[in-house]
């Protein structure tokens, strides 16, 4: 099945939920934030898409003095890519969500219960880029400290002169 043909009938069974299709080099299918439990059963069960092989996100935003640089709206893109092996088939969704806030982080409902690998996932893009999966398990920090401050990825992120004592730059 192609992406265009994953398009339609997507659309066809989640109407406006499912958003463009981008046709690139690897296309992608935007869907909204909160269809994701639902798109996700629907590929895993429908469609035959059982392998959940990634899921990141990408902070789309200038660095301090880059502004220049970068065109469109700053955001945050969080991707998940599925496959089927026996019909080697591989399909990327994308959300797209505002940058938020490190006190207001952009929101996404946890495929954790749908792929148990997304447990995982979800806790480091939670940690290095700040996107909040609502109903996960155990969304707490992987990589870094728990009293971390901040999300290291994130385009305008500041790394701290000192951390526990120790320089950091």
């Amino acid at each position: 099945m192609t992406a265009a043909d994953l398009h339609t009938a997507l659309r066809d069974r989640f109407g406006d939920a499912v958003r463009d299709l981008r046709a690139a080099t690897d296309p992608w299918i935007e869907i909204a934030a909160d269809a994701v439990p639902d798109v996700l059963t629907h590929l895993r069960d429908e469609h035959g898409l059982r392998h959940l092989n990634d899921l990141t996100a990408y902070d789309f935003a200038p660095r301090a003095g880059e502004e220049g640089k970068y065109q469109g709206e700053p955001r945050l893109e969080v991707v998940y890519r599925l496959s089927n092996f026996p019909l080697t088939q591989a399909h990327t969704l994308k959300v797209v969500l505002p940058r938020g806030t490190n006190d207001d982080l952009p929101e996404v409902p946890s495929a954790s219960g749908i792929f148990p690998i997304a447990e995982w996932h979800e806790r480091e893009t939670f940690d290095l880029l700040g996107v909040n999966f609502t109903g996960h398990p155990n969304l707490c920090r992987i990589l870094t400290s728990d009293d971390w401050v901040g999300h290291p990825l994130r385009k305008d992120y500041e790394m701290p002169e000192e951390y526990g004592g120790i320089r950091c730059r």
